[in-house]
């Protein structure tokens, strides 16, 4: 059992405010923290500490944001030698401002991980993972690369298609599990209205669906996740939390599902696992420093 993942990697500027600030208003900050980030940090944290062995597919800078990044990811356990240290660009930083009540709005300046290309991202360097993970804050090339060659052949592919971008759906036809939010739903599946009932969720992810064995899971914040395939929709009802900080939670149920996966657990079992994972994660702040450890996730699983 192994996952893989290539992702970014940032170094979150959090500021905390009473609101999020309207277009135009200026807000008092409560607070600014430096904490790591990344979808690909996030979610490679959160599946090392849920037990699977997780090497990450990524790109720093050679600078201080770097070092802070690369000492955080190894600090829990992620395989980072297949980071590259680039001298010609800056670590990315996210620019992340989290309203009191726990939701956030946030900037990403992509820096060295858009320099993230096929080049970094031979055979070798998935040899023998289970599961492979990827997001779309690296280009599409360096992950398409990956998903289409033989050495992935066996593995499970998932693709959290997220931030939404068109490009991300070269990437469909060879995804095993299709991992979006309800808005990023909407755009991909061409939805005038985000669809909040579950016929309309799934058919609206059915219409993401290119072949036969594929499967669309839709995040639904508190509401839990919802697995849609062909035939069949499995659903996984939330867990309350009492939420400080909503940062990463996706990230979280991403990784938490991949390191599931990779242990053997069926899919809709992962995806408890997930989802209690992901709520917790929004207890406390930061994205990657929230991720939760393996007991806590299993002290939290229903009896």
């Amino acid at each position: 059992m192994s996952v893989c993942i290539i992702g970014s990697l940032n170094l979150d500027v959090v500021c905390r405010v009473t609101e999020l600030p309207r277009p135009g208003e200026t807000v008092a900050g409560l607070g600014v923290e430096r904490l790591p980030g990344g979808k690909g940090g996030n979610q490679a944290a959160a599946a090392a500490l849920c037990g699977a062995p997780t090497r990450l597919i990524g790109a720093v800078g050679r600078d201080e944001a770097g070092a802070i990044l690369l000492a955080a990811m190894q600090a829990v356990g992620v395989d980072t030698s297949l980071v590259a240290e680039l001298n010609d660009h800056p670590t990315g930083q996210a620019f992340i401002w989290v309203s009191a009540a726990g939701e956030n709005s946030i900037v990403v300046a992509g820096g060295a991980n858009l320099a993230l290309g096929a080049s970094n991202c031979s055979a070798s360097a998935v040899a023998g993972c289970t599961v492979f993970l990827a997001q779309l804050e690296t280009p599409v090339a360096g992950i398409e690369a990956l998903f289409a060659g033989a050495a992935l052949q066996g593995a499970i592919r998932i693709l959290n298609a997220a931030p939404a971008v068109e490009d991300g759906r070269r990437l469909f036809p060879s995804t095993d599990i299709l991992i979006v939010n309800e808005t990023e739903l909407a755009r991909y599946a061409g939805a005038g209205a985000v669809p909040e009932h579950l016929d309309d969720i799934a058919s609206a992810a059915r219409r993401l669906i290119s072949r036969p064995g594929q499967t669309v899971i839709v995040t639904l914040g508190k509401a839990g996740a919802v697995a849609v395939d062909g035939q069949s929709v499995a659903v996984v009802e939330g867990r309350p939390a009492a939420v400080v900080d909503t940062t990463g939670a996706g990230d979280c149920f991403c990784g938490v599902l991949a390191a599931r996966l990779s242990a053997g657990e069926a899919l809709e079992t992962a995806m408890i696992w997930a989802n209690r994972a992901a709520s917790l994660s929004t207890e406390r702040r930061g994205a990657a420093p929230s991720m939760p450890t393996l007991a806590e996730i299993e002290a939290a699983l229903p009896v």
